[in-house]
């Protein structure tokens, strides 16, 4: 069962960025999977780190490119990453603490935060770089 499904509204139009956001939606699915189900091969906790540290790794790799190019926008631009990255994070700790995960809540942040990033933030940062 997928977690996630690319939406239009999800698409920046460009089709290599595009290719890249929906491989890492197939990993977010990918791992929800593993995690899931009566044999279970993660933890909420493995499940969530695993995701922070593929979203982690295509945002560093995002700012490189931005630093380097010297994007006007960068600095609005990380702080949205570390946003999504904070949003993660406070799952992982209500989880660890609480004992609280919801695939319902951490859905709906990651859907809210994917249409709203890829299509104004990324969309803007390739169509300047001419990606």
């Amino acid at each position: 069962m997928s977690m996630i499904e690319w939406k239009d509204e999800f698409s920046v139009g460009i089709p290599d960025v595009d290719h890249e956001h929906q491989q890492l939606i197939g990993l977010i699915n990918e791992l929800h999977n593993a995690m899931s189900g009566k044999n279970a091969a993660m933890t909420v906790t493995d499940f969530l780190g695993e995701i922070h540290a593929h979203v982690a790794a295509h945002f560093a790799l995002e700012e490189k490119i931005m630093r380097e190019k010297k994007y006007d926008q960068y600095e609005d631009h990380k702080r949205d990453h570390e946003r999504l990255l904070d949003e993660i994070s406070d799952i992982m700790d209500d989880y660890e603490e609480n004992a609280f995960y919801s695939d319902e809540v951490f859905t709906s942040t990651l859907e809210h935060w994917f249409s709203d990033h890829f299509k104004t933030r990324d969309a803007r940062l390739h169509k300047h770089l001419g990606v």
